[in-house]
């Protein structure tokens, strides 16, 4: 008999997909119509949540039973606490900043510095300086919305984990 005091793990793993889907959607639009260039650090963060989101796509159209669903929390989990990892480094670094940038170089140097060929490659490894804030919401960077985020994921995973286990 299933327990109606928690939603079914398909709708979870969906809700998460659409959620991790409207967050790159988001970041996609500060880059290409506000004009914010990602950095490495935030490029990074970008790849946790396209991992979170393809497992939990395959998760929720599986519709997995309770070891699935342990399965499939545990490879959230673990790319949750991977971009969380990045994005609480990058907070630091915002808070802190360094002396000299330790991200690499900006979009303008590389082009200008490396032909077309060398740059594409430096290009989809994001520019600029991390520990620099060109957007924030509510008092908070996008890497600290990215770091609250993928705590929330981390902590529905290990939820989901742990209820999985006593079913």
């Amino acid at each position: 008999m299933m327990n109606t005091s928690t939603p079914p793990s398909r709708a979870l793993f969906l809700g998460l997909f659409a959620a991790c889907v409207g967050l790159l959607g988001f970041g996609l639009y500060l880059q290409h119509y506000v004009g914010l260039e990602p950095c490495p650090m935030c490029i990074m963060q970008r790849y946790a949540f396209i991992a979170i989101a393809l497992f939990a796509l395959v998760a929720g159209l599986h519709n997995p039973g309770r070891t699935g669903t342990r399965l499939y929390s545990g490879l959230i989990l673990v790319a949750a606490l991977a971009g969380g990892g990045v994005a609480a480094r990058q907070t630091w670094m915002q808070i802190y900043p360094p002396e000299v940038a330790e991200c690499g170089p900006d979009l303008e140097f590389m082009l200008g510095s490396f032909p077309l060929a060398d740059a594409l490659p430096m290009i989809f490894q994001g520019a600029g300086d991390c520990s620099k804030v060109d957007w924030s919401f509510l008092g908070l960077s996008i890497a600290n919305w990215s770091l609250v985020m993928l705590t929330l994921v981390t902590v529905g995973a290990i939820t989901v984990i742990v209820r999985a286990k006593g079913r």
